[in-house]
């Protein structure tokens, strides 16, 4: 059991130890009745920890032990006491607090297991529905401790223990002043952030040894769903919120409730509906603004394209029976049917198999890979190719060598579709046949940097069978997508450049569409 690492950090934690006079031995026995048997470690704040056995009870301890006693111990003493007062399951259980003066110990719970810190450094974030079931277990053990009129203040990676029973443990309370019942909780979406990108956010928490979070050019925090694939976009959500202080933090039973709610789930989180914080006799939940003016904005456009649609229909009936949505070969002759530029609908379009449609992309969701990274000029004109804008390409510089990368094994465009779709098929216009180009998917981004290009290359894999072929004309669907499986970063790879009318050899795009739901 990792019982270390645990609490606030700071630059002086890492000092070393603060006991280095009178230095307990192991099988050293305290107040006639905690013998020692193992120091394990030292948590952040320099106490040694130590595992022992209560040789009243006969039960393993955790001892941890500060030197010196007297009024600096004060307030690891009277946080053990508080702490003792509230007996949770999800509460590390303290036995005792010791003052002799010279060293002052607690004895609490030993836990079997390790510490959230070591177990995601070790295995990496943790799966959604893992994620959620600690932060509820935390949200719980909260309730119980702010019912009292306390404050845990020290919910941290480090302090979140898990037993190699699946129990969640919080252990080490150690609240002053500046903690709060709102700190506490906002700290939990600290926690489900961490356990689920294996970073802290320092800025929005507190700052700590963990790695911290990965943040944008201003400086923002990025969200879950932009640092790893398969996050469901209400955790995403909630997660954020909890992180922003600009959205009223919810007390910690409700939270309890909603994350509650999200285990119920079990990981499928589509139909749990808007999130349900309730703040005092309020059942509404708390949102930000921005973002009840999105829900309304939404509601009003869904409204204006269902009156259009009913309009067209009417006008268009004429009193006889509506057309089959199956008649692609109308939708192709009249451009009526289907995505935008007259694409066609392909599919069926029943409740169980509703037909693909064209997702929208944006400047912000494409981006040029190309290993080894050098000073591309066309690199802004990534963009281009999703601004249906047929006179704007991205366009390569031309080569003379012929039509193979003599450098890398290829380029492309990477699209992340910032959340896992099924997907249907991948539609790109060049401007001349006779590019060798295919498909491949991976599971992240992992930056738009030489290294980050260059891992791309190697590790994201082409879908479909057989060998990369070149196009026999300008518009290429690439039907390559399982649909039993869900795809969020797609990569449009080409392996050799056609040659165009000046002689060159260069790569020229207008447009790259994805279809799916």
């Amino acid at each position: 059991m990792t019982q270390v690492g645990e609490g606030h950090e700071t630059s002086a934690d890492e000092a070393g130890p603060v006991m280095t006079f009178g230095a307990p031995t192991v099988g050293e026995i305290l107040a006639e009745r905690y013998q020692l048997e193992e120091h394990v470690n030292n948590d952040s704040a320099g106490r040694q920890v130590w595992r022992g056995i209560d040789v009243i009870l006969r039960r393993p301890v955790a001892v941890v032990l500060r030197h010196p006693g007297g009024d600096s111990a004060t307030e690891m003493l009277q946080a053990a006491v508080d702490a003792s007062r509230v007996i949770h399951p999800n509460l590390v259980g303290v036995y005792d607090a010791i003052d002799e003066g010279q060293r002052a110990y607690v004895v609490r719970e030993w836990v079997d297991g390790e510490a959230l810190r070591e177990l995601v450094g070790r295995d990496g974030p943790l799966e959604p529905g893992r994620a959620t079931a600690i932060a509820h277990s935390l949200a719980d053990a909260l309730t119980a401790v702010h019912a009292t009129g306390m404050v845990h203040g020290n919910i941290h990676p480090g302090s979140v223990l898990i037993g190699d029973d699946g129990r969640v443990v919080l252990a080490d309370a150690r609240a002053d002043s500046a903690d709060s019942t709102e700190s506490d909780v906002r700290s939990v979406g600290g926690v489900l952030y961490y356990a689920l990108t294996g970073h802290w956010p320092h800025a929005e928490i507190s700052p700590s040894t963990v790695p911290d979070a990965t943040r944008d050019g201003n400086g923002s925090l990025t969200t879950p769903r932009q640092v790893r694939a398969g996050v469901p976009a209400y955790l995403d959500d909630l997660t954020m919120d909890l992180l922003d202080k600009r959205v009223a933090s919810p007390e910690a039973e409700a939270l309890t409730a909603e994350l509650s709610r999200l285990n119920a789930a079990d990981e499928d989180y589509d139909d749990v509906g808007p999130l349900r914080f309730a703040q005092g006799a309020s059942s509404e939940p708390v949102r930000s603004t921005n973002k009840i003016v999105l829900g309304i904005a939404a509601l009003a456009v869904i409204a204006i394209i269902g009156l259009v649609f009913g309009i067209q229909a009417i006008n268009s009936s004429g009193g006889d029976p509506a057309p089959s949505t199956n008649d692609t070969t109308t939708a192709q002759q009249d451009g009526t049917t289907g995505g935008s530029d007259g694409g066609t609908a392909t599919g069926t379009d029943d409740a169980n198999n509703p037909a693909p449609k064209k997702i929208p992309l944006t400047a912000d969701m494409v981006r040029i890979v190309d290993p080894p990274k050098g000073d591309r000029e066309d690199a802004p004109e990534a963009k281009n190719v999703v601004d249906d804008d047929k006179d704007s390409v991205w366009r390569t510089p031309g080569f003379d060598d012929g039509p193979k990368f003599y450098n890398k094994p290829g380029m492309g465009l990477l699209i992340n579709l910032g959340s896992p779709r099924t997907l249907s098929d991948v539609r790109v216009e060049t401007a001349v046949p006779g590019v060798a180009m295919d498909i491949r998917t991976g599971p992240n981004d992992p930056g738009d940097s030489s290294t980050g290009d260059d891992k791309i290359a190697k590790t994201f894999t082409k879908l479909g069978d057989g060998e990369t072929e070149k196009t026999d004309g300008t518009n290429s669907i690439f039907n390559v997508f399982d649909p039993a499986q869900k795809y969020q970063y797609i990569l449009v790879w080409v392996t050799e450049l056609p040659q165009d009318n000046d002689g060159k050899y260069r790569l020229e795009v207008s447009k790259v569409e994805v279809y799916g739901n």
